[in-house]
């Protein structure tokens, strides 16, 4: 009984959070739901805005039901978007526009909301299409600029649109003297207010409930002021202040034979870009939207299903006459903070949607023009603040003046020009930049390319078993939005094919440059190693490289950046050492390294009394390039590098040496003259035989010295092995 009491407790707690959640999502559904509405149904639509009104709340209701029941996200909210009821509005008015100029008493609400059925089906099967053949990840192969300036133009519309809403006018030449208007002025005036009010506080609280009280504030100080001034409510409304209060909601289903028979086909030719339009948007809003959602709430999508789901809705939607929509990152990630983690909170949010049927109607003609017009005008800055500032940024010169050439060219010209024109420039940019299509030179593992650091061969046995757990991509060229894609796909079927990878390197020293696109791709990356627990290593990043990749929040702490390949490695090296290896064998004194090389304890004991002690700091040189070969030394703690000049200044180092190496062997047999700079990376401990000793030892001692030469030889054979090795993998 306590398990039972325990479970049913916990059901109730998840409901009741689901339906808390989607009950605030709900919120911001019925305030933007209100203002879409009066956006769509505007101007010569303005008389059936009780139709616009119970279409907006029907289409977000179905959207939200099918999204919660089949989502890949069970919390998801889906409803009308500000992008698509812009495109709505468009093609709406296009159609009004092009019947009333060949019979201005023709009805305009049946074709309209056929048009609306037709676009959302029409939508809808695209939709599916792409899902079911795997080709919605096709547009992100639309160059960003295009993206951002189709958006950013969306939010111009809605800014147009939004004065229409307050002064039943467009804003063109023709109509410049209604503006000159001192009332439109105050109405305009007070509009802008209200969005700047939104700003101040909404936009950067975005609280679930901050929305409808700014609403709610605004609609009762306008009311107040209206009584002060002795404006009665009729008065306000005749001046324009206030809506006329429509009429009952009503749900007209457009599929009538007589609606059918009189719709203007003739007319679907010319709205044929409109309609691509609406298509575009939802299509690209439906794909962006998931994408911001994954990164939100830190959890990966089934990119097909949302697609397929999403069709499924707008196909729905379209049969009742409603128009496109989609998931919405706001409202899902509203629900989500609020505690909603179930398919409940949608189904809520759909049920609130509904009634809104019956609620909006009354809540409208009490409402201002200028609060739902303010919230318009909020929403189309918003938008071109997000792309046409914030995207500054992110993006070059060249692809930011590409992005306001479309916004301009959309607004001026139409969507299919600004779009068709944009792909034209990044098509351009593409060909000027990407010199090559392949942006991997060549892939490595730890067990075949290892740093120059020489190790022992307890050390060296620990790599060749787990140096698998190290893969390395040296990349090349520019990387741009169709080479980075690639990439990552690489990457996923690698990390699919190796799951025993750790450690991810990339090396940028062949790359060009890198666009915004390649860096969003690069974020996907990052979210699939995390999953996999895989630590990622950049090394030889430009600046420019590493600008772009920071701004898409790819670089953070847990990235490790180093300046070169070979550090980058002996880094890596050195953690899977330490993760394998017995940390007690470290601690061996020289008496049983000296015992492991020459087999007795009694030859080990003959060479130790034979060499001399010797302690050196980090960064203290050992021997000079130049120098006769007078010693060996056997490096029993520490570390030291191999040092070769440059001409013009300088030195790089060509080779490292660990504890239980040696080095100078050869030019204490040859006794030639040093040929590198010796010095201490490390505070190391050697041990130095000197030549005279050496001498000494293969007169007095013939076989300990034939052990000690036959073991200098296995040295230098084995770094010669390894060697040969490297150069065939850069051979490649």
């Amino acid at each position: 009984m306590t398990d039972l009491s325990i479970r049913s407790s916990s059901t109730f707690r998840t409901a009741l959070n689901d339906i808390l959640g989607g009950g605030a999502a709900s919120v911001l559904t019925a305030a933007f739901g209100l203002s879409y509405s009066l956006l769509i149904f505007a101007g010569p639509l303005a008389p059936y805005l009780s139709y616009g009104v119970a279409i907006t709340f029907m289409t977000s209701a179905i959207l939200a039901t099918v999204i919660a029941l089949r989502s890949s996200f069970p919390f998801a909210i889906a409803a009308a978007e500000s992008s698509t009821a812009a495109m709505t509005a468009i093609l709406a008015s296009s159609l009004v526009e092009r019947m009333t100029a060949a019979d201005p008493s023709a009805p305009v609400l049946g074709p309209v909301l056929i048009t609306f059925g037709l676009a959302s089906i029409a939508t809808g099967i695209v939709l599916c299409c792409f899902g079911l053949t795997r080709m919605g990840r096709a547009i992100r192969y639309v160059p960003y600029p295009v993206v951002g300036g189709f958006l950013g133009a969306t939010g111009g519309l809605i800014l147009l649109g939004a004065v229409r809403v307050i002064t039943g006018q467009r804003l063109q030449f023709a109509t410049l003297d209604h503006f000159a208007n001192l009332m439109t002025s105050y109405e305009l005036a007070a509009a802008c207010a209200m969005a700047l009010v939104l700003y101040l506080t909404w936009h950067r609280s975005r609280t679930p409930f901050g929305l409808p009280v700014i609403l709610i504030v605004g609609t009762l100080a306008a009311h107040v002021v209206f009584r002060l001034a002795g404006v009665t409510p009729t008065q306000a409304q005749a001046l324009g202040w206030t809506f006329q209060p429509p009429a009952q909601v009503l749900l007209m289903l457009p599929w009538s034979m007589q609606g059918i028979e009189h719709y203007p086909w003739a007319e679907l030719p010319d709205l044929a870009g409109n309609l691509i339009a609406v298509i575009f948007v939802t299509a690209s809003s439906t794909l962006f939207n998931t994408t911001g959602i994954e990164v939100a709430v830190g959890r990966e999508a089934n990119l097909e299903r949302e697609l397929n789901t999403t069709g499924v809705a707008n196909m729905l939607s379209g049969l009742f006459g409603g128009y496109t929509g989609c998931v919405s990152v706001s409202r899902t990630v509203l629900n989500f903070s609020a505690g909603g983690s179930g398919r409940l909170s949608g189904l809520t949010s759909a049920a609130i949607s509904a009634s809104m049927l019956l609620l909006a109607p009354p809540l409208l003609g009490f409402m201002p023009k200028f609060v739902l017009g303010g919230l318009l005008i909020y929403l189309g800055a918003d938008m071109l603040h997000r792309w046409i500032v914030q995207s500054r940024r992110r993006l070059s010169v060249a692809e930011y003046l590409s992005l306001l050439a479309i916004i301009v060219i959309i607004l001026q010209w139409g969507f299919i020009a600004g779009v068709l024109i944009g792909v034209v420039i990044g098509c351009t940019t593409f060909a000027l930049s990407a010199s090559r299509i392949d942006s991997i030179k060549f892939s490595f593992d730890g067990s075949e390319y290892r740093s120059s650091l020489d190790r022992s061969r307890e050390e060296q046995a620990v790599l060749f078993s787990h140096g698998g757990k190290i893969r390395g991509l040296n990349l090349q060229s520019y990387l741009f939005f169709g080479s980075a894609n690639k990439l990552y796909q690489h990457v996923k079927s690698l990390l699919a094919d190796h799951p025993e990878c750790r450690y991810l390197l990339f090396d940028f020293k062949l790359v060009t440059g890198i666009d915004s696109s390649a860096a969003y791709s690069f974020a996907q990356i990052k979210r699939a190693a995390i999953d996999r627990g895989i630590r990622l290593v950049l090394v030889h990043l430009p600046a420019a490289t590493e600008k772009a990749l920071r701004s898409s929040e790819f670089i953070s702490p847990d990235v490790l950046i180093v300046p070169e390949l070979d550090h980058a490695l002996e880094r890596c090296e050195n953690e899977i050492i330490a993760q394998h290896q017995d940390r007690g064998q470290e601690e061996a004194d020289l008496r049983g390294w000296f015992t492991r090389i020459l087999e007795t304890g009694e030859d080990a004991a003959e060479l130790i009394r034979r060499c001399e002690r010797l302690e050196v700091q980090a960064g203290e040189v050992v021997v000079r390039a130049g120098d006769a070969a007078s010693s060996m030394h056997f490096i029993l703690d520490g570390r030291v590098g191999v040092m070769i000049a440059h001409d013009h200044g300088g030195a790089s180092r060509v080779r490292s040496l660990g504890r239980y190496t040696t080095v100078g062997e050869m030019g204490l047999v040859v006794q030639a003259p040093r040929s590198a700079t010796i010095q201490a990376e490390l505070e190391s401990i050697l041990y130095v035989l000197s030549r005279d000793q050496f001498e000494a030892l293969k007169r007095e001692k013939p076989m300990l010295g034939q052990k000690l030469l036959t073991y200098f030889v296995s040295v230098m054979a084995e770094r010669l092995t390894f060697a040969n090795r490297m150069i065939g993998v850069l051979r490649r």
